[in-house]
């Protein structure tokens, strides 16, 4: 099975919240160089993401004939302490219990005491299992307890990986979970493909009908709409109607304006007749006296 990778839309994909597992064959098939290019995949996806105790937490579970969770969801959350974390990771030679691993992983990282956020937190819980080879116990059974608990299952297979192992233990849909490449030397390529699938969408960007403010729902790339101070959204959930009191209050005071404006308006009037009352008294005494001395 192929993988087709595609370019990755940066303006409106951005990293949504994970508790991501990594789980990776370091069995005695895998040599040190390709060893390392795992690692270098790893890294790579981590500088995809949005790392922190509030955006993305990633785990390390290495496997061979015994599993070794390298660290916890609640080691590392900033990415230069997790990609060192990351380098250190040694390889453990010898078998391919990818079943332990994954059970492993289940019960002891995606727990809320290795640092996995509840459910109702809505973060996706996400494993990526990257292998080379056939497991040498059961996964289809393991696998399938995890996806019922909850966890969305990756796998990525290289050169001799067993394509009907992958299969079993992937999500569905499952030409969308799993992922075949010839060697480790172009494992790098599904970085790009990972980042698409891992992001979430912008969907506030893309374009939306709110009358006053959109806020995107980062775990289902959707978009709901919310209304300014003073006014309450719609049953439409997209127009907003301002509110009784800020009504009753802006009329009152365009009463209040109103009230000031008409009593200047009388006083200037006031003061206005006056002068001219005072003018014609003044006139109408010069008029006397003039008429007085003829």
């Amino acid at each position: 099975m192929g993988v087709i990778i595609s370019a990755v839309t940066e303006t409106h994909c951005k990293s949504r919240p994970l508790d991501l597992v990594f789980i990776i064959d370091s069995s005695r098939s895998v040599r040190p160089q390709e060893f390392e290019k795992v690692k270098i995949f790893l890294a790579d996806m981590v500088d995809t993401l949005e790392i922190g105790a509030d955006a993305t937490r990633v785990a390390v579970v290495n496997y061979a004939s015994t599993v070794k969770i390298e660290f916890l969801l609640k080691t590392h959350f900033d990415k230069p302490g997790l990609k060192a974390a990351l380098a250190r990771i040694e390889s453990l030679a010898a078998g391919t219990m990818t079943g332990l691993a994954i059970k492993t992983a289940m019960e002891e990282t995606f727990t809320e005491g290795s640092g996995a956020r509840l459910t109702n937190k809505n973060i996706a819980k996400v494993a990526i299992i990257v292998t080379d080879g056939r497991p040498q116990d059961t996964v289809e059974e393991v696998a399938a307890a995890a996806r019922a608990a909850g966890i969305e299952i990756y796998a990525v297979g290289v050169d001799r990986a067993d394509m009907k192992s992958l299969r079993l233990m992937a999500s569905l849909p499952l030409d969308e979970h799993v992922f075949y490449v010839e060697t480790y030397g172009v494992i790098e390529k599904l970085t790009s493909k990972f980042r698409e699938t891992l992001c979430g969408v912008d969907a506030c960007a893309l374009g939306h009908d709110c009358d006053h403010i959109c806020v995107n729902n980062n775990n289902n790339n959707s978009y709901a709409c919310k209304c300014r101070e003073g006014y309450t959204l719609n049953a439409d959930k997209k127009t907003c109607s301002q509110d009784a009191n800020e009504m009753s209050g802006n009329e009152l005071s365009e009463d209040a304006c109103m009230c000031e404006a008409q009593i200047a308006f009388q006083m200037k009037m006031q003061s206005t007749i006056k002068q001219l009352t005072n003018k014609l008294d003044d006139l109408s005494r010069k008029v006397t006296q003039f008429g007085g001395r003829r």
